[in-house]
């Protein structure tokens, strides 16, 4: 079309994820893409067959808009089980479209024009746009060298206008965790005040050396103000079906379904079924520890053919490396010139700062097969 109407962006600054652009590097340059986060490892072929028979018994219209009631029972029941808080199968939990869309349906509840979020950077990158896009202001404060939350800093950040702080933990990208005396901490800085806990906690059954998940709902004076974000996605190896959810007391929850009706309304009707059955295999999701330990160790075993060096990673199934010591090039620099001329992808991290402060780490995804994982590490042993 010749005629461009005049449109005042929203998000200026905002570009295209870098997910789809390093996934697009990958793809046109041949590289291992260890890089977007996604397991390429089979699906449980039972969950494949449940869609399917699902499908084919006619359960293909609108779902309820909050969700199958069915599922939601099957998560209050695993919540319980998992962390010991019950939740309203109907009135606190909610089946969204992925935890990005949890996420944002929350911020449109609870953030009003003005409002400040304190984000803990380095910050999944959907957060801050969906702040801003609701009105609201990030606040930031950044973890520590040895990527623990600055809880001072925080503190310090709270204001009459704070509104939320969110947090993550498994912690994507670092693979940090929060224990118990973090929780704590934040349960007493938030005790007298009308803060509301927004808490990413998709990789809840990725946490590593016998550490247990330090989900909020363990902390019932946290778990009365908190929306907690889950993904079904990253549990079962189908991050495609984009199929989580979140929870949260009734009053908040109420608001939060008014938004969600609007943006989503409701998810992809056999996946829920299909899941509401196979969640009854319970060793699926409580075997994830110990399967993506694995991995995690047989990549870092491969990493020490390179010359990069390993940060911890206490969860997730991302790996930092960090290329301090081989390189002056800019992180996003040196990520599009791995991926290029040694065939391997992976995210620079200075895109989760608003600064884009570089600390020359990049990240790397090892949910892959034993062979992909190889495959990668042989672009990574040429680097010199």
């Amino acid at each position: 079309m010749n005629f461009q109407h005049p449109i005042t962006s929203k998000q200026p600054n905002v570009g295209t994820t870098i997910f789809a652009v390093m996934t697009g590097l990958a793809n046109q340059h041949g590289a291992v893409n260890l890089a977007q986060g996604f397991p390429n490892v089979e699906v449980d072929p039972k969950l494949i067959a449940l869609v399917d028979k699902h499908s084919r018994e006619g359960k293909n219209q609108y779902a309820p808009m909050p969700g199958l009631p069915a599922l939601k029972e099957k998560i209050a029941e695993k919540i319980e089980e998992s962390y010991g808080a019950k939740y309203h199968p109907i009135n606190e939990i909610l089946i969204t479209a992925g935890a990005t869309q949890a996420i944002y349906s929350s911020l449109s509840a609870i953030v009003f024009p003005g409002d400040e979020v304190i984000v803990i950077e380095p910050a999944y990158d959907c957060y801050e746009p969906g702040i801003k896009l609701n009105g609201g202001i990030p606040v930031r404060t950044q973890l520590t060298a040895d990527m623990k939350v600055d809880w001072k800093d925080v503190q310090n950040k709270i204001s009459p206008k704070t509104r939320s702080i969110m947090i993550n933990t498994p912690h994507n990208p670092t693979g940090s965790v929060l224990l118990k005396e973090d929780l704590l901490t934040l349960e007493k800085m938030v005790k007298n005040t009308n803060v509301i806990i927004i808490s990413d906690e998709v990789y809840e059954h990725i946490v590593f050396d016998g550490e247990r998940h330090e989900s909020v709902c363990r902390y019932p004076a946290l778990a009365e103000r908190s929306i907690v974000m889950f993904s079904f996605g990253k549990t079962y190896h189908v991050t495609g079906w984009r199929l989580g959810y979140c929870i949260a007391p009734e009053n908040i929850m109420k608001e939060i379904v008014k938004c969600h009706q609007f943006q989503s309304y409701c998810i992809h009707t056999p996946v829920q079924y299909a899941v509401t059955d196979y969640m009854d295999n319970k060793e699926k999701y409580l075997e994830l520890n110990s399967f993506f330990q694995q991995k995690r160790d047989y990549f870092l075993s491969l990493v020490k053919q390179t010359k990069f060096k390993a940060l911890p990673c206490a969860g997730t199934y991302f790996q930092l490396l960090s290329f301090a010591h081989l390189s002056d090039e800019s992180d996003r620099e040196y990520a599009n010139r791995l991926t290029i001329d040694y065939k391997i992808a992976s995210i620079p991290i200075s895109v989760f700062y608003h600064n884009f402060r570089d600390d020359k780490i990049l990240r790397f995804c090892f949910a892959k097969t034993d062979e992909t994982l190889e495959k990668g590490v042989e672009g990574l042993i040429k680097v010199k």
